[in-house]
Order: C-alpha cells, then structure tokens, then sequence
C-alpha cells in the first residue's frame, strides 16, 4: 500500500529483479509502458509486459557484449526495434531460468551487462513569444 492508501501496482516481471532492490544503487522508472531498471546509474534491465516484441525482458548492453553474453545465453537476440539491446521473450521455454541467472550475474558485477545512460537534453523555453 502506498501512503494513500491505495493499493501500488506491480509488474509482472519484478520478482527478476528482487533480489537487487535492496541496494542503495537501485532505481526503477517508467519508460514507454514499462519499467527500467538501473543499478548503480547504469540501465540494466527493461521489463516488459505489452505484446510481443515487447513482452519480456530487454538487457541493456552495449552492442560488442552481445557475442560474448549470447555465448552464454544462446536464446538471448537483439530485440527487434531496440536492436542494441538483447531479448529474452517471455514466451521462451526457459523465460525464468534465464531471466534469474542473468540477475544474478548483474548482481555480481558483471562487466557486460548495463549501459551508462545518455543524459537527458535541456528544454531551452523559448522567451520570445
């Protein structure tokens, strides 16, 4: 419950990330229907809950991690509109196995895994009206 009473609702998805929302690093937001997920001011993780291609989790990375985490992760694929990021559908057979492992490797520090955000640009009001 929130400080209004009202009931807070939450993502089907958040039970992945848990296990890091202790940490002082850790922030969520909403982003185009959405959660985004940061750690320690890096984007780890979309969560997504609409149709398919964007139902399932979106690992941030950058574009040369991809090889390397794919290795070890075969059913992760470029998402097929955000194609600098890696998908894994919710649809796949071992959605959760996947999902927790890879959760606990960004927990542990994993190098590959994140993106430094680009900082948002300033609105510059135009004052002659």
């Amino acid at each position: 419950m929130t400080a209004s009473g009202k009931s807070k609702s939450i993502h089907r998805h958040q039970h992945f990330v848990e296990p890091l929302m202790e940490r002082p690093g850790y922030t969520q937001k909403p982003m185009f229907g959405a959660i985004g997920c940061y750690l320690d001011g890096k984007m780890i993780m979309v969560l997504a809950d609409r149709e398919d291609p964007w139902r399932g989790l979106l690992i941030a990375t950058e574009r040369d991690q991809h090889k390397a985490i794919q290795a070890d992760f075969p059913k992760l694929q470029p998402h097929p509109d955000v194609v600098k990021w890696l998908y894994l559908p919710e649809t796949e057979d071992h959605f959760e196995t996947i999902g927790n492992k890879i959760i606990q490797l960004i927990g542990e520090g994993d190098p590959r895994f994140g993106i430094i955000p680009k900082p948002k640009k300033k609105m510059h009001k135009n004052r002659d009206y």
